[in-house]
């Protein structure tokens, strides 16, 4: 992720996704102004890291299951769909090879030429 972008996912959040060594940076100004006990810097530090790191990982995971939302909605086939479509197709191929009378390694320009001969016969049913 590019530094711009998770700057402005920050933005759109409320957070600022800055360094450890930043947060560092900022605690120990705190220090030397005097607004802030030596002896509470690191927890300060280690609370502002560690809520950092928790609203980001929330953050990502509503991205996520946005991202996951539209997807769904805009139909997009998910891995598991190609795959057995994938299968779907390799059992058609293998069927079309045996009453071709081929084998079910056929070369597929053997399967096109052949099938050109009978393209009277086969019609589209479907109805979408």
């Amino acid at each position: 992720m590019s530094d711009l972008f998770k700057k402005a996912i920050s933005l759109g959040v409320g957070l600022t996704i800055v360094s450890k060594e930043k947060v560092e940076k900022a605690v120990d100004e705190l220090v030397k102004r005097g607004e802030l006990a030596p002896s509470e810097s690191k927890a300060l530090v280690d609370r502002l890291v560690e809520r950092g790191e928790e609203e980001r990982g929330a953050f990502k995971t509503t991205v996520q299951e946005q991202v996951q939302k539209v997807l769904k909605e805009l139909k997009v086939p998910v891995q598991s769909d190609i795959a057995e479509l994938e299968a779907r197709i390799a059992v058609l191929e293998r069927r079309v090879a045996e009453l071709e009378g081929g084998t079910a390694d056929a070369p597929a320009s053997d399967a096109v030429s052949a099938g050109d001969a009978r393209e009277d016969i086969l019609t589209d049913t479907r109805t979408d």
